[in-house]
């Protein structure tokens, strides 16, 4: 059951991160989990990557995505840095789509709620003052688009989506309607229970729906490094992507079934991310659903 943990975090003192903090709260995250169970650890860090993208990095089997923190950060003095301010409060949201990760989902609540352990990153140390949870099954998801007229989606794309171009090493620039709902298509078929996956194709993908991206733009974000022997250092690994919003529609002759598939997609997004490196921070999304507007 797909599940999505918000929390309110303040740090204990003024400290930075990098730009792409999404690594460094993974590892926070990863580190909470392991003491509090080794077995659900493990199965978080080394599920395989998708056999159906020629990625390493690939992250359409993880059962977590991040959001990176939201709020108001301070300006560093060096470049692709910011600096966490105590007076400040962070919002950070978790999502697991893992029905079979309930307790990946308790180890981490149990000792951030009770204040037992914070989240401790490279420089500093985040709070969390406030927890809030809820989860949706995969029914209820498929079940939210029943009594939809006409719908139309709005993404909000709040970290860089890295979605790999086909079996390439390219990455789409450009929030295509097959690029984004294929993704989550992959991920929702690979978590939800048998009898509910979805055999949308890639053609009815790009025939059914209508993509207008309202503002949109290219990022670039660290996902991890890698020891670098020709240099004797850590080098970054960095991926491309695309941040902004985009509205999709359905045409006319959109049939019903695709449009009740897309929508139930498009909430599953909020808890799986899109896109590869999800657990890492990237992929975040926020999506809104409204029905009653005109169709092309």
């Amino acid at each position: 059951m797909p599940q999505k943990i918000t929390m309110i975090t303040r740090p204990l003192a003024g400290f930075e991160v990098p730009s792409s903090e999404g690594p460094q709260l993974y590892s926070a995250i990863l580190r909470v989990i392991r003491e509090g169970s080794e077995a659900a650890a493990a199965r978080l860090h080394d599920l395989p990557p998708s056999p159906s993208l020629n990625s390493p990095m690939n992250s359409c089997l993880n059962s977590l995505s991040l959001c990176p923190l939201q709020g108001r950060f301070k300006r560093s003095l060096y470049p692709r840095r910011k600096e966490l301010d105590p007076k400040e409060r962070y919002g950070l949201v978790v999502g697991i789509t893992d029905q079979r990760d309930a307790e990946i989902f308790r180890s981490v609540i149990q000792p951030l709620v009770s204040r037992e352990k914070n989240l401790r990153l490279k420089r500093g140390e985040l709070r969390v003052e406030e927890l809030a949870s809820n989860c949706a099954s995969f029914e209820e998801l498929l079940a939210s688009a029943d009594n939809l007229r006409d719908p139309c989606i709005e993404f909000e794309f709040k970290s860089p989506t890295c979605i790999v171009y086909r079996n390439s090493k390219a990455f789409e620039m450009f929030p295509h309607r097959e690029a984004v709902f294929f993704s989550l298509l992959s991920k929702w078929n690979s978590v939800c229970p048998e009898e509910l996956k979805m055999d949308i194709e890639r053609d009815e993908m790009r025939r059914f729906i209508v993509e207008k991206p309202l503002v949109y733009e290219m990022q670039s974000a660290v996902i991890s490094t890698v020891f670098d022997r020709a240099k004797g250092q850590a080098r970054p690994i960095i991926r491309q992507g695309f941040v902004g919003s985009c509205r999709y529609t359905f045409t006319r002759d959109a049939p019903e079934k695709v449009q009740k598939g897309i929508v139930a997609l498009a909430r599953f997004a909020e808890y799986s991310g899109v896109g590869s490196s999800v657990g890492h921070g990237c992929g975040a999304v926020a999506v809104k659903v409204r029905s009653g507007l005109s169709r092309p």
